[in-house]
């Protein structure tokens, strides 16, 4: 291979844009490292969450359904990886790193403790006397601190890009005075959070690089599109529900009238695939939109402006808000998932209260350092044992400590 050739197949040299993120010149990793002689560094935070602990949690983690509703529904794994997939489509069209968008979408719900949202609602209740919980703020614990596979520093010690990515990925978290945004507004930026960026400086009041920021849209349209796929095959809707949303209702129509006798499956998998592709098409179209208007020269010129560059356009932005709004009563809010998710709170709310009242329950390399621990430390560092199960574990240990356990069906 030619020597140019060969700098940017291990740099990510490819033809980018100016305003993306370039793993040569990365702001670099907390604990310095040798660069690696076949990987760019945005491609080395991929391949170390691929191969982390958390990240193989993920399989048996609740997406909205536990595993005992069935094999064909998402978990956080085949979540996860489509969100990539479609963060990698959209990074490649926008002439990003593709590897930086995917590390991003691999590591985004690593912090999501089992059965989904119902377990970060339950343990935020725990941990309501010591700031509460949040799944971002986890997610950073775990690439930061949880996992420990490398002789001289705690976790994954991924680069400056994909860390503020993970933690921006909605915005800033606060304004330039340092007051808190958004879903902070009403709760404090995390201790976690802080802390870290006191360390490493993760600018809280900027935004983030395009690739963190086609990330988190790439979530929004995997969201839209298997929770109605797996809601669709858990008989929650009807496809002819579904389609009296003005955008899935119009594709549903454009489904059924080129293909007059196709089964109802084929149609609901048509109709799947017509709606992430317009989805990505959009988001494509309105990014560049943006993009065009900021003219930013630099990665960092995108994260100084005053508002995201990559996202829906209004008109697809409206109809996402809708199909949300669809999906939250006949879905989310379902009494048949809602009965399953307030058992499953129950669940890890005992746990909790069991091993704070009882830590010789906790595995023996979980009680290491809790006997001279303030009441803060102890309570969060049981919710990062809590946080790192996967559902079955979970329900294995109810069931040891507790005797019996609920079906979750």
């Amino acid at each position: 291979m030619h020597k140019a050739r060969l700098f940017m197949a291990i740099n990510g040299s490819s033809p980018r844009a100016p305003y993306a993120c370039d793993p040569a010149h990365s702001r670099g990793r907390l604990h310095p490292e040798p660069p690696s002689k076949s990987r760019s560094a945005f491609r080395r935070d991929c391949d170390r969450i691929i191969h982390s602990t958390a990240f193989r949690r993920l399989k048996h983690k609740t997406q909205v359904f536990v595993f005992d509703e069935g094999d064909h529904y998402r978990t956080r794994l085949t979540h996860t990886l489509e969100v990539a997939q479609v963060a990698r489509a959209l990074a490649r069209a926008l002439a990003l790193d593709e590897d930086l968008a995917e590390a991003l979408a691999l590591a985004h719900d690593l912090g999501h403790p089992p059965f989904g949202h119902a377990g970060e609602r339950a343990l935020d209740e725990c941990l309501k006397a010591v700031g509460g919980f949040d799944h971002n703020a986890q997610t950073l614990r775990a690439v930061t601190v949880l996992e420990r596979r490398y002789p001289t520093f705690d976790g994954l010690n991924l680069t400056w890009e994909t860390l503020e990515g993970l933690i921006k990925h909605n915005g800033p978290l606060t304004d330039r005075e340092g007051r808190p945004l958004g879903r902070y507004r009403e709760r404090k930026v995390p201790d976690t959070i802080r802390a870290y960026s006191r360390t490493q400086d993760l600018q809280l009041s900027r935004f983030p690089s395009v690739e963190a920021q086609v990330a988190a849209v790439a979530d929004d349209i995997a969201y839209d599109a298997h929770d109605i796929d797996d809601g669709l095959r858990a008989a929650l809707f009807s496809l002819d529900d579904i389609a009296a949303v003005a955008l899935p209702g119009k594709i549903i129509g454009n489904v059924r009238a080129a293909y007059p006798d196709l089964d109802e499956s084929r149609v609901v998998h048509e109709f799947i695939r017509r709606l992430i592709g317009l989805l990505i098409e959009d988001v494509i179209a309105e990014t560049r939109r943006q993009l065009a208007t900021l003219a930013p020269r630099s990665a960092d010129e995108v994260r100084q402006a005053d508002a995201p560059v990559a996202g829906f356009s209004p008109a697809i932005g409206e109809a996402d808000r809708a199909i949300k709004a669809f999906l939250k009563p006949r879905m989310y809010r379902h009494a048949r998932v809602m009965r399953v998710m307030d058992q499953a709170a129950g669940a890890i709310k005992n746990l909790f209260a069991r091993y704070s009242a009882h830590p010789e329950d906790l595995p023996a390399e979980w009680r290491e350092g809790l006997a001279g621990a303030e009441a803060p430390a102890r309570a969060r560092h049981i919710a990062d044992f809590i946080a790192g199960m996967t559902d079955r574990y979970a329900l294995a240990e109810h069931a040891r400590l507790f005797g019996s356990t609920p079906e979750l069906r």
